[in-house]
């Protein structure tokens, strides 16, 4: 093989299409637009989703679910990562500086997953029945 005699495999390239062009091309004429309307004349564009003055599709179907803006102050923690925990004194400042919960958490609630075993004082975070009773079962208190 020389420099001289390298050349795309056959059928990798062709020739570009060239429209309005005349009658032997098969694209001359109205190059390949079709007959009036909007979409065969310059400029003829209209925005995506428009069908022609009818009420669109995404129109026509009904609103449907709810985007709660609450949500990213909403945090929960399972009892396994408040078992895990250095401290005995469990409060919404302490978590965040652990990680558990992200730095715009609000409301944080505590939820029954996992085992505590060790005795923790839990304050300004809600907790669930069953989280409740397994954290007073241990020695802790909610506050």
């Amino acid at each position: 093989m020389e420099l001289n005699t390298i050349q795309p495999a056959d059928g990798a390239k062709h020739a570009k299409r060239r429209v309005g062009r005349g009658i032997g091309s098969g694209l001359g004429k109205t190059a390949g637009r079709g007959h009036k309307g909007q979409k065969s004349r310059s400029g003829g564009f209209h925005k995506v989703g428009f069908e022609g003055g009818q009420m669109p599709l995404q129109r026509r179907l009904p609103k449907r679910g709810f985007k709660s803006l609450a949500t990213p102050f909403k945090a929960e923690v399972r009892l396994a990562d408040l078992d895990k925990l250095p401290v005995a004194e469990v409060d919404l400042l302490a978590l965040k500086q652990a990680g558990l919960v992200p730095e715009l958490a609000r409301f944080v609630r505590v939820i029954k997953s996992g085992e505590i075993t060790k005795k923790i004082s839990v304050k300004g975070v809600v907790a669930t029945k069953g989280a409740k009773a397994a954290i007073e079962a241990a020695g802790g208190t909610i506050a």
